[in-house]
């Protein structure tokens, strides 16, 4: 039996994607476990899948269990934007800074919030 070289050849040009992927993911994790303990959370749960985005909603000042409404199709993408510029305004950065870095360019972003000098300030819940 040979190998099938179409998939094989498909196969080794996906590789770099992934390699990508896995760089950017583990990049994520650290700038949100940064975010975490700046906001008084524990870093771990930037590791746990779905806790990870209730604590999020939490530290942006929003009622966690609305990430729910994550899992409904285009409600989801006005419901990141909203939560992107509400974590920025909790660490003090303006609309526009969020939108583009923590919604565009979000690792980048991320990374900014945990490693830079923005504090971390309770934003006033309903």
């Amino acid at each position: 039996m040979t190998p099938d070289t179409d998939s094989a050849a498909a196969a080794l040009a996906s590789l770099p994607a992934a390699i990508i992927s896995f760089i950017l993911a583990v990049l994520m994790v650290v700038a949100l476990w940064k975010i975490f303990t700046k906001a008084g959370e524990p870093g771990w749960a930037s590791i746990v899948p779905l806790y990870n985005t209730f604590v999020l909603f939490r530290i942006a000042g929003l009622n966690p269990w609305l990430f729910l409404l994550l899992l409904i199709p285009v409600v989801n993408l006005v419901i990141a934007i909203v939560v992107a510029i509400k974590l920025g305004a909790a660490f003090g950065k303006g609309g526009g800074w969020s939108f583009f870095l923590l919604v565009i360019f979000s690792v980048i972003g991320f990374l900014i919030l945990g490693f830079g000098s923005a504090t971390y300030r309770k934003p006033a819940t309903a």
